[in-house]
């Protein structure tokens, strides 16, 4: 290809789209794959039949993937061959009726109450970092935000009085999501400590001791190690988002504000809580009624 056919499909996704700075990023790693696999095969991405994508397929389904990242690769590959069909570089889309594999039932990790608990426990708050941890950590858990949104949360974002705060989430959608007491509590004991610092000129609600405002890999790392210590293993900051869901699911919340809450757009992302609330009851049922078991 002489144009760069694949930045032309993310410039659209950008623009036309709207879709977030970290989805684009995930769209074009995807996309690269895909490339790559075409090229150790010899064929031009333009040139891909549907035999083709079907061998990709097969060649995706083996691999250690989790079952998410295998849709949205999917989900990414049959979006850019219909914009390829739009803008009218191939006359024939590959894709289309092209059936995916079965994909597997998932249902997202999430730690029950007391686990969360003993989470939400492990930073030493009586350190600048340990109350910034606590804060995020509490915040996550209280408004099910995405990492990326505590990350780029701003000060103006958040009112604390209220209790509540907006964020701005996938395919820059902005929605307005309340905050629990217990959270804004320790939001206002890490604001008095941010506030001391002098000349800080960024906007970022949470910001390292120099002051720089943190990335989603200081999060990451900081919640795998106090999982760690708790004994808890793969658990990440998307799992204290699947937890606030189904903690509120599991205590009668209205499906449609758990959404909202969420920023879903898709109802149907949405209800694998109830399945994975189902799932628990099931279990508790299995393991506690006398006759649960046949005879």
């Amino acid at each position: 290809m002489s144009r760069d056919l694949v930045k032309e499909y993310l410039s659209y996704l950008k623009v036309e789209k709207g879709l977030a700075a970290n989805s684009l990023e995930s769209y074009e790693r995807d996309l690269s794959k895909l490339k790559a696999w075409a090229d150790k095969n010899g064929i031009d991405l333009l040139k891909l039949a549907r035999q083709d994508l079907r061998e990709w397929l097969i060649d995706l389904g083996r691999t250690s993937l989790s079952e998410n990242s295998k849709r949205r690769m999917i989900s990414a590959m049959r979006g850019f061959y219909k914009f390829l069909m739009i803008d009218g570089h191939i006359t024939k889309n590959p894709s289309d009726n092209l059936d995916s594999p079965q994909k597997g039932f998932y249902l997202p990790k999430f730690l029950n109450q007391v686990e969360i608990e003993t989470l939400l426990s492990q930073p030493d708050t009586s350190t600048e970092i340990g109350l910034r941890d606590r804060a995020i950590l509490e915040l996550m858990y209280a408004s099910g935000l995405r990492v990326s949104e505590a990350v780029n949360l701003t000060m103006k974002e958040v009112d604390l009085d209220l209790g509540i705060l907006t964020t701005t989430g996938k395919g820059s959608k902005t929605r307005r999501v309340p905050v629990g007491s217990s959270a804004v509590e320790w939001l206002k004991s890490y604001l008095a400590v941010r506030r001391k610092k002098e000349n800080l000129e960024v906007q970022n609600f949470f910001v390292t001791p120099l002051g720089r405002p943190i990335n989603r890999q200081i999060i990451y790392n900081f919640i795998r190690e106090y999982a760690e210590k708790c004994g808890f293993q793969g658990v990440s900051p998307h799992t204290l988002r699947h937890s606030f869901a189904t903690h509120l699911i599991q205590n009668s919340a209205d499906i449609r504000s758990v959404q909202q809450m969420l920023g879903h757009s898709d109802i149907s992302t949405t209800q694998i809580y109830t399945h994975i609330t189902d799932a628990h009851l099931k279990r508790s049922y299995d393991r506690f009624h006398p006759r649960s078991k046949a005879k």
